[in-house]
């Protein structure tokens, strides 16, 4: 079974309609199996950062994530100490790259757990190996 690493990009371009990705993330989300995507507290704050921007997302995103919790075919990985101090040595050892603190978080949670494919159009995963699906 394969499973990806659901980035702050998957999220917002499922819960927002008017995103340009959205019908490919549906299109996508329709083919997976349970148990396949896995995501992080860091990921879900950082998409609840974006929903507050939009009062149409703001209490929409809110619900979404709460089902996120609790739904037993998505793993979210806690937040930690330690998770915030990996992802802050990725962060620092990368002074020439533009990687967010979230995506270096993300990053070690992939490598953590063995992951190489990420729900993302984000470039600064494949810098550092890992496959973007969404990338054209």
């Amino acid at each position: 079974m394969s499973q990806f690493f659901a980035d702050t990009f998957y999220w917002i371009a499922l819960a927002n309609k008017r995103d340009s990705f959205h019908q490919d993330v549906m299109a996508f989300t329709a083919k997976l199996g349970p148990n396949s995507v896995i995501t992080s507290d860091e990921v879900l704050t950082e998409f609840l950062t974006y929903c507050a921007t939009d009062d149409m997302l703001r209490g929409p995103g809110g619900q979404a994530v709460r089902g996120l919790l609790t739904d037993p075919d998505i793993r979210v990985v806690p937040q930690s100490r330690d998770s915030f101090l990996t992802g802050l040595d990725l962060y620092n050892s990368r002074p020439d790259k533009g990687y967010s603190l979230t995506d270096c978080i993300s990053m070690q949670t992939m490598r953590r757990e063995g992951l190489t494919d990420v729900l993302s159009n984000d470039r600064h995963f494949e810098q550092e190996g890992f496959r973007a699906l969404f990338r054209h």
